[in-house]
């Protein structure tokens, strides 16, 4: 019991240690940090608000900055008191200091995500909308009422898009420079496509509907050749997720039926840098499985 007692006392002894020293060396360089914080938090959540605004979501800057502070620092906090009671403290530092330089980075893809996202779903429901808007035409309707059809008739996200392009066209922007805003919002080629063709026939005349009509035709196939090579790639990129997580796999695996041997991993430098050596290689080897299976249009 009094071992038991000394070797946490030991532990908790060297975790205070660093914790003065990084207390010490944080209030030293107190004005580096806090500048280099403030770099990292804000223009992460610039970019996350931006990315929300084009979202339609609305949420306050004050909660995105204590969003990312309480997941980077909160997540290095938690690494490192992992690795700390299961034994490895330089493990636990090195993971922590990790996640602090790299963890501002984590909503990145996410944001991207959610907007290609957004902009498949608006290139699916293009079709229906030039549809919806060539039928409007032909039955008298002007292209702006055509555009409300869009609105009320079709579900987000191209309610919201065109209805953004209303608004800014009721409150004095031209109606080709609201169109050209939609063209930098969602940056898609059947979208330049739909702007470039109304700007031209509204100023040399021609049939928008049967326009319309071409474009709805020409994205329908695009959209049924790019699902087809989407579905390729998703099986591809599945066998090359499979094979990254096998070594993972049976390192569990061995975890369990050797343990004192696969804790060497994890305690030992000579371990810490194999272990280190292979995660790099497994990531490094799903880096180039990813690049060699992606198809670009």
């Amino acid at each position: 019991m009094d071992v038991i007692f000394l070797d946490l006392l030991g532990r908790n002894g060297v975790i205070l240690l660093i914790g003065v020293i990084v207390f010490y060396f944080t209030s030293r360089n107190s004005e580096n940090l806090f500048e280099w914080i403030e770099q990292k938090t804000f223009g992460m959540r610039d970019f996350i608000l931006e990315k929300c605004e084009f979202l339609f979501y609305k949420i306050e800057p004050e909660k995105v900055t204590y969003g990312l502070l309480a997941l980077t620092f909160g997540g290095a906090v938690l690494i490192f008191s992992l690795f700390t009671f299961t034994g490895s403290i330089t493990m636990g530092l090195i993971g922590a200091g990790i996640f602090l330089t790299f963890g501002w980075q984590i909503p990145k893809p996410i944001m991207y995500k959610l907007v290609e996202r957004r902009k498949r779903k608006f290139q699916s429901q293009m079709v229906d909308g030039l549809n919806l808007m060539s039928s409007g035409l032909r039955a008298g309707l002007s292209l702006p009422q055509a555009f409300g059809m869009v609105v009320e008739e079709l579900p987000d996200p191209i309610a919201q898009e065109f209805n953004l392009v209303l608004q800014q066209n009721r409150l004095g922007v031209s109606l080709d420079e609201s169109l050209d805003n939609l063209n930098k919002r969602m940056e898609l080629e059947d979208v330049q496509m739909f702007t470039t063709s109304i700007n031209i026939l509204r100023e040399t005349g021609g049939n928008l509907s049967e326009t319309f009509d071409t474009i709805s035709d020409i994205i329908r196939e695009r959209v049924r050749l790019e699902q087809k090579i989407a579905s390729y790639v998703a099986q591809a990129l599945n066998q090359g997720r499979v094979l990254c997580l096998m070594p993972f796999f049976l390192l569990i695996a061995y975890g369990f039926t050797d343990p004192k041997n696969v804790k060497m991993l994890f305690t030992n430098p000579i371990g810490l840098a194999i272990l280190t050596l292979v995660i790099g290689l497994v990531f490094l080897g799903g880096f180039f499985m990813s690049k060699i299976v992606k198809i670009k249009a």
